[in-house]
């Protein structure tokens, strides 16, 4: 199965071409972007696809990370996956930012409990967290920093993510011994195809995972009155 995974949900613009049998990577290119996703994401696939065999008619599926992340980032992201993916007639996957984070993790099943963490700002993290038998110790949410650590109990914990940084300092305050994977703070194109390949697509829909109503919303003094 060949797969084209998308990523624009935290800060990167991103897009790779995996052959999943071999666990091939044939094309990949990742600018580093907190903004500006719409303007460099087409073009990056244009640039990506230009070196595959068949183009985008060769590929099988496309998997997109769907959130928590960036709003905007989010919707450009999922909107080019679903109009490749009608374009070609192939299935459009979602996949959690916070299932991309921890898979490197989980792929000899976790050591220790392993936590994502993206920053919701306001001393606030999405979070979610898997035992060491596997088992969701805490299912994905937003949490203060404060009570994420207060569920960590007292064992070696891995952290991953954009957000770890700051749990890792809490979690080390009081006594908790936090493994921080600082090279886990974006995505993997890599594993967001594996997941994408596995993921059953009447189930895993490319549509946004927010967790949380955006922080910005309109003022009720600059509505325009309805006629």
């Amino acid at each position: 199965m060949r797969i084209l995974a998308i990523d624009t949900a935290l800060g990167q613009c991103a897009a790779a071409i995996l052959d999943v049998a071999s666990e091939t990577t044939i094309a990949a290119e990742a600018i580093a972007m907190e903004r500006g996703h719409a303007e460099a994401l087409l073009p990056l696939l244009d640039r990506v696809m230009a070196r595959v065999d068949g183009g985008f008619h060769s590929l099988d599926r496309v998997a997109v990370t769907i959130g928590p992340g960036s709003f905007t980032g989010l919707r450009i992201g999922i909107s080019a996956a679903r109009a490749v993916a009608l374009a070609i007639g192939i299935p459009a996957v979602g996949v959690t930012t916070l299932s991309a984070l921890m898979a490197p993790l989980m792929e000899d099943g976790p050591k220790r409990l392993t936590v994502a963490a993206i920053d919701a700002r306001g001393g606030r993290v999405f979070v979610q967290a898997i035992g060491p038998s596997g088992r969701l110790i805490i299912q994905p949410c937003v949490m203060t920093i404060r009570d994420v650590v207060r569920n960590l109990g007292s064992g070696s914990v891995a952290l991953v993510g954009p957000g770890a940084t700051m749990i890792a300092a809490e979690a080390r305050a009081v006594g908790i011994d936090a493994v921080l994977h600082d090279d886990l703070v974006l995505p993997d194109l890599a594993w967001v195809a594996r997941i994408g390949a596995a993921a059953e697509p009447d189930e895993a829909l490319a549509k946004p995972y927010y967790l949380a109503a955006p922080d910005a919303r309109p003022q009720d003094g600059a509505r325009l009155a309805r006629l």
